[in-house]
């Protein structure tokens, strides 16, 4: 090689690793939310889907909050489009000073773009970043906009983010309002199937926590919920919330309602006792549901504490020599809306679970202060009901800390406390390892020899579990097979299953110099510690006929109350053992119901088909039992989600709690939907 050859070789070679300013790829428009939609959405899957509608409902609800929106329609049309109107101000339509297009056009198509940064458009917003509407229109094959103003409708067509259309006028009216109606394009979903109960939930939500507007949601779509319509109106707001979420409870007393205002926040606090043993409190922050809580949480919990260990003192009920109320002890049976609407939120993390103003936990805890001891001083008899209650959650509180130290996790090294009954698995990394619940010692004794040893761990349960729905948590305790079910996991539990994360809050709030009982500032219970799962996959394996979906039902009760961390973070499943084994000659195949078994019989197209139905796990030998519900090359485990934590609340409190006539409604609205039960053995 000349000289000259290796020095273009060189020059080629700097070439290709520089990196210059002409190779950064600027994005257009909304070229960036196409790219990369789960920054902006969240996902491509159902939850982004569905986002896309929440995006334009909250700009009709931020008019709500403006003061100027009284109404909005929702319609999921025929051809899986959706539209959205409300009687609000209307996009403005005059030409933007600096971008020389309508305001509208501006909004629609250009990121961060919009009335929420202090430009006087809204006070309180829910939505922050300007990338709300923009990037639906973003994210849709195509979306109409209908500004409703000054006398005219105005219309503009977008595709895929560009205007393909100038703003026109298309006719006159005398109303004022915004519709958009939009496909989503399936280039960026991966399917466009809509869920009508996402959609209930979301506008009932809406509606409540914006007493006195209305909100009708239409669905045109073919099936069995076309035509159909509901109305969602409330003009208690959060007061009818509370008495919505307690309507399957026994409540003690009236919903207790207050509305107050400070340096420009505005709290509301609804909150009622019942008589279980749970506590559900949601929090909420310019409409957005603050699913792990954050300063208004903090501040209401420590301002609740502080208020009942008070009048309780004050009142004699509490004596000198008594330790304080714990913030478990005054929330035990507590159902709480919090909705706190301020100029400038900050949320910890893009999906906006958490609050972050600290300040606000300031004005939220001397608001309930306030308003809290206002309220027990005039209702002496409510006050002492509450206080009876919170004293009698401190005596079961005591019992189950002592209950607790029998159950209390064991370091790996001392596996002598673990429960006789666990077959432990040897791999001592828990991300690599599972552990087996088996209904029965004659399932267990073949799921033991079935497994893979190395990082398969087997606890055979014996017969039912408590139901703790209808149970103290003291009394949870005392019960063997939930003793050796919390040993063996390892993690502890929750006190109680508040809808905010019982597990990520432990404020008490005594705030007055009292101990709490334990010298260390948190409750006795709240000792529950993901990190010490000692499986990453919990997997529920019970027959399937009636008694084993009822211990099924029992175990996920016990998790959702007491462990719910667990089933938020995926590690929760539920075992699909087989019901029949099809044999042709020397060949098994296994099929999970009687459509699968009739679809292999037919494609097998043999005479010499045997087929055997399974009663029971008990029924199956441990290679049967490894090869079709053990072995993770093989088996099919379906894993618990919590989709909406509120519902599930729900559910459990009908399905399993005390009150009767709820879960007789339920069964009769839902006896048609049953199919495949099995009554073997009920």
């Amino acid at each position: 090689m000349s000289l000259e050859e290796e020095k273009q070789g060189q020059e080629t070679a700097l070439e290709e690793q520089s990196y210059n300013a002409e190779q950064i790829t600027v994005l257009k428009g909304l070229e960036a939310v196409r790219m990369r939609p789960a920054m902006y959405i969240g996902s491509t899957g159902t939850k982004g889907l569905h986002h896309l509608f929440v995006e334009v409902v909250d700009n009709s609800i931020d008019e709500a909050l403006a003061g100027y929106c009284t109404a909005i329609t929702v319609t999921l049309h025929a051809d899986n489009s959706i539209s959205v109107l409300d009687n609000g101000r209307g996009f403005p339509v005059d030409i933007h000073p600096e971008m020389g297009l309508p305001g509208v056009q501006v909004a629609m198509t250009v990121l961060h773009a919009g009335g929420k940064f202090g430009a006087g458009g809204y006070k309180v917003s829910g939505g922050l970043h300007g990338v709300g509407v923009s990037a639906v229109n973003a994210l849709s094959a195509w979306m109409v906009t209908e500004v409703y103003r000054d006398g005219h409708i105005y219309r503009q067509r977008y595709e895929r983010g560009e205007a393909v259309t100038s703003l026109e006028i298309v006719g006159k009216t005398k109303v004022t309002g915004t519709r958009q109606t939009w496909m989503a394009d399936r280039e960026i979903f991966e399917q466009i199937e809509y869920h009508l109960d996402i959609f209930v939930q979301r506008l009932r939500e809406l509606a409540y926590l914006n007493k006195g507007i209305k909100i009708i949601l239409t669905d045109e779509r073919p099936g069995e919920t076309q035509g159909q319509t509901q109305e969602f109106y409330y003009k208690t707001g959060i007061s009818a919330f509370v008495e919505h979420l307690n309507r399957n409870k026994d409540p003690l007393h009236k919903v207790v309602y207050f509305d107050r205002s400070r340096e420009d926040t505005q709290v509301e606090i609804a909150l009622q006792y019942n008589d279980s043993y749970q506590e559900n409190i949601l929090t909420f922050a310019n409409n957005i549901h603050t699913t792990e809580g954050g300063a208004h949480l903090s501040g209401f919990k420590t301002a609740l504490t502080r208020v009942i260990n008070n009048y309780g003192r004050k009142a004699g009920i509490l004596k000198e020599k008594d330790s304080n109320f714990t913030g478990d002890d005054v929330r035990e049976g507590l159902t709480a809306v919090i909705s706190v609407k301020l100029l400038h939120p900050q949320f910890e993390g893009q999906t906006k679970t958490k609050l972050g103003n600290s300040e606000i936990e300031g004005i939220v805890n001397s608001i309930v202060g306030e308003g809290l001891t206002e309220f027990l001083e005039e209702n002496p008899t409510t006050a002492r009901k509450i206080i009876e209650k919170s004293l009698t959650a401190a005596r079961a509180r005591e019992a189950a800390r002592r209950a607790s130290e029998l159950v209390k996790r064991q370091s790996a090294l001392e596996n002598a406390a673990l429960p006789g009954k666990l077959a432990d698995c040897t791999e001592r990394d828990p991300s690599k390892c599972e552990i087996y619940l088996v209904e029965g010692d004659s399932a267990g004794g073949s799921a033991k020899q079935g497994r893979d040893r190395r990082f398969q761990a087997v606890l055979p349960l014996r017969g039912k579990i408590l139901n703790v729905e209808k149970k103290r948590i003291d009394q949870a305790l005392d019960n063997q097979e939930i003793k050796s079910l919390i040993t063996a996991l390892g993690t502890g539990i929750t006190k109680s299953a508040s809808s905010e994360g019982a597990a990520r809050d432990s404020e008490n709030g005594n705030g007055n110099g009292h101990s709490n009982g334990n010298g260390n500032g948190k409750d006795d219970l709240s000792t529950f510690d993901v990190g010490k799962l000692r499986y990453d996959r919990v997997i529920i394996m019970a027959d399937a006929d009636v008694d084993g979906q009822h211990i099924r039902t029992l175990l996920l009760t016990f998790f959702f109350r007491y462990m719910r961390p667990l089933v938020e973070e995926g590690h929760i499943y539920i075992a699909q053992p087989p019901l029949f084994q099809i044999r042709s000659g020397k060949q098994y195949t296994y099929a999970k119901d009687e459509d699968e078994r009739d679809r292999l019989v037919k494609s097998i197209g043999r005479r010499d088909v045997l087929v055997r139905r399974f009663k029971g796990l008990g029924e199956m030998n441990a290679e049967e039992l490894r090869d079709t519900t053990m072995d993770p090359q093989q088996r099919t485990i379906a894993q618990v989600s919590l989709e909406d934590a509120v519902e599930a609340d729900e559910i459990f409190t009908i399905l399993m709690g005390d009150k009767v006539e709820p879960r007789r409604n339920f069964i009769e609205a839902h006896a048609k939907e049953v199919a495949d039960v099995d009554w073997h053995g009920s």
